[in-house]
């Protein structure tokens, strides 16, 4: 495997993915379904084969904000069946290809989602509060007020396996080493799963990113009803993991996961 290193001159972030809670408006991150939509999904979730002219136009421009825009967006106006899986199954099957990817370790609270796919579908069971940042803002954070942070959390850094899930199962393979931030071939793409880096290895570098989350301004906290869906780009985005959301995680035509310093993910789960 090819060794990650800092990039000779790491750059700022620009673009859409780059942006502060403190400067959205619920414009610039909400798709109103419409009644049109909703009748639509509410006849298919009934009637598998139902054709659907309306939604499709409408997925493709959510994908296009993941993977080109904000790197998230809020579906309002779904109607909420008793089994949340059906719907995001009729969703997702639409998108992208449904990968598998067991729940972390841990509580929910105070970690990231960090499902290894380019659009994860969270559909709100009951109400809450889901914080999101923007990972090229933290990005540019670090290289303000701590490069040599920045500089550590571009290498590859070692994950520990996580545990057997049961007493009988065989034990995970050896952790992976994989970085934090990257950058390939111009394509900007970050991912810190907190349950298995290896913290020590870090050094201070991850409590320098803590520190750079908590920039006032930075972060949004975004309220969610039941029956909202939030599609986000974990490797843009990073979500906070908190109950009551259902989740889908898919893997796109077009995806980070396919070469660069993630690869690996993509083989694992493939």
């Amino acid at each position: 495997m090819t060794e990650l290193s800092p990039p000779r001159r790491i750059a700022p972030q620009t673009g859409p993915h780059l942006w502060l809670g403190s400067s959205l408006s619920p414009a610039d991150w909400m798709l109103p379904l419409g009644g049109e939509i909703a009748a639509e999904i509410e006849a298919a979730l009934s009637t598998p084969g139902t054709v659907l002219a309306r939604l499709d136009p409408l997925l493709a421009q959510l994908a296009g904000r993941l993977a080109h825009g904000l790197g998230f967006a809020l579906l309002r106006g779904l109607p909420l069946p008793p089994e949340p899986a059906v719907l995001l199954g009729l969703l997702g099957s639409r998108m992208g290809r449904p990968v598998h990817a067991p729940p972390p370790a841990g509580p929910p609270d105070g970690l990231w989602h960090t499902e290894p796919c380019d659009a994860l579908l969270l559909l709100c069971r009951e109400a809450v509060e889901v914080t999101l940042l923007s990972a090229a803002a933290l990005h540019n954070a670090l290289l303000k007020n701590d490069r040599a942070a920045l500089e550590v959390l571009y290498r590859a850094l070692p994950h520990l396996a996580p545990e057997p899930p049961g007493p009988h199962l065989a034990p995970e393979p050896p952790g992976r080493r994989l970085p934090v931030f990257a950058v390939t071939s111009g394509v900007f793409a970050a991912r810190c799963d907190r349950a298995t880096l290896d913290a020590e290895a870090c050094g201070g570098a991850l409590g320098a990113l803590d520190e750079a989350a908590a920039t006032p301004g930075l972060a949004l906290k975004l309220p969610l009803r039941p029956g909202d869906l939030l599609c986000v780009n974990p490797f843009l985005v990073w979500a906070s993991r908190v109950p009551g959301l259902s989740a889908l995680p898919l893997v796109m035509p077009s995806s980070r996961l396919s070469d660069g310093a993630f690869a690996a993910l993509h083989a694992a789960e493939g």
